[in-house]
């Protein structure tokens, strides 16, 4: 069973190992509460995961260490199970669907681990782990549903109240729910007065809908930026923990994880991936009651794929008001163009692309078509140039 020794025990076997991450005070996050942010996107590795992974190992029999470890994962739990092997001096196997970006493959490999492409999804990685695990004597690291992995999380926990004992709010990032049941049974054993909220993604609400329906569900498929927290099916130690210790569950879309990225990285300077920015994007749509409480958003992990990341700027741009694209109709004649970029200009907007063609079949004779990319300040800048056009005789027919 899960107890607070056992953390404490994680606690002390992970000290020479981790390192305590930093938190630094966001106020512009939500302006309405006191926001902190632990950052384990800067631990080793990149992510929180290689608390849980380590500890896991460190409770090994000898007879387990000689003959190694499986995991499955396509990503942060690959490389903290390859990193805490290495240091273990265990042999370790990491079986991850073929579809997995180069850039983590060749992190984990990095870490010291034996590859296994499995074709298909992670799924079939999964499946894969478990028939070698069978064939070979592995011990199967689980990504989340195992004691001591939740107990190597839950050392966040300890930590936490070390550095803000006054704080009120946690909110944690969900997928399986390794990290939010080990945070939040430390913190509630000891000060239950401490609220701790769980985010998913939208695309992905597998805890979310078990939690409120009070049973464990599966979900047929899942579809996030926020590859991290996509599980399908929560854990059944991870339910039970959650059901008991978490106040609540709740989801942000993948526009509001992209806006959260987007703010870390402008007011911050710090980079996340999807998964480590749901409890800023909680924050900042004011997805859980935090106002005016002390609370603290747990950034789990930094390894965001940087192939990926400028579209999630872009979308974050758009969902935060920093950018939008608008069609105007216009009459075909001199001076119509100069005109708008005239109105744009004077109201501080930047205009970045520009399209201008012909009126289509059934329009007017002399009518012609501009659509129009630029970069603004917010919401209220693009009312106030859309108000300016409109004023000016100009017909905008969708802003975007």
């Amino acid at each position: 069973m899960l107890t607070l020794d056992k953390i404490y025990s994680a606690k002390y076997v992970l000290r020479q190992v981790i390192r305590e991450t930093d938190i630094i005070r966001a106020p512009k996050i939500n302006p309405e509460a006191d926001i902190y942010l632990k950052t384990e996107n800067l631990q080793i590795t990149g992510s929180f995961k290689v608390r849980g992974a380590y500890y896991r190992m460190s409770q090994l029999s000898a007879e387990e260490k000689a003959k190694g470890v499986i995991a499955c994962s396509a990503g942060n739990h690959a490389q903290g199970v390859a990193l805490a092997a290495a240091r273990n001096g265990i042999k370790s196997i990491i079986c991850l669907p073929d579809g997995a970006p180069i850039s983590k493959v060749e992190a984990t490999k990095s870490y010291g681990a034996e590859v296994c492409l499995v074709k298909g999804v992670y799924d079939d990685a999964y499946a894969e782990a478990l028939r070698q695990r069978d064939e070979y004597g592995y011990t199967f690291i689980h990504p989340f549903d195992d004691e001591d992995v939740i107990a190597g999380q839950g050392t966040i926990g300890l930590e936490l109240l070390d550095q803000i004992p006054d704080m009120e709010a946690v909110i944690v990032p969900v997928g399986g729910g390794g990290l939010v049941s080990g945070v939040a049974f430390a913190i509630k054993k000891l000060n239950p007065s401490i609220k701790v909220y769980g985010v998913q993604a939208a695309g992905a609400p597998s805890m979310y809908n078990s939690i409120h329906d009070h049973k464990i569900e599966r979900l047929d498929s899942v579809s996030t930026i926020a590859d991290g927290i996509a599980v399908k099916e929560p854990g059944e130690n991870t339910y039970n923990i959650i059901s008991e210790y978490v106040d609540d569950i709740v989801t942000v879309t993948d526009d509001e994880i992209s806006a959260a990225i987007l703010a870390l990285m402008e007011q911050q300077k710090l980079v996340t991936e999807g998964a480590g920015a749901v409890p800023v994007a909680a924050a900042m749509f004011n997805k859980v009651p935090i106002k005016g409480k002390k609370t603290v958003c747990l950034l789990s992990g930094g390894n965001i794929d940087v192939t990926i990341l400028s579209r999630v700027i872009k979308r974050g741009l758009l969902m935060s008001g920093r950018s939008c694209s608008m069609n105007i109709e216009l009459i075909d004649k001199p001076g119509q163009l100069m005109d708008v970029s005239r109105i744009i200009a004077e109201l501080g907007g930047n205009v970045t692309s520009i399209h201008h063609e012909r009126a289509n079949e059934g329009a007017a004779v002399n009518g012609c078509y501009l659509r129009i990319v630029l970069e603004t300040r917010n919401y209220d800048h693009i009312e106030q140039i859309r108000n300016a056009l409109t004023d000016a005789g100009f017909k905008i027919l969708n802003i975007n």
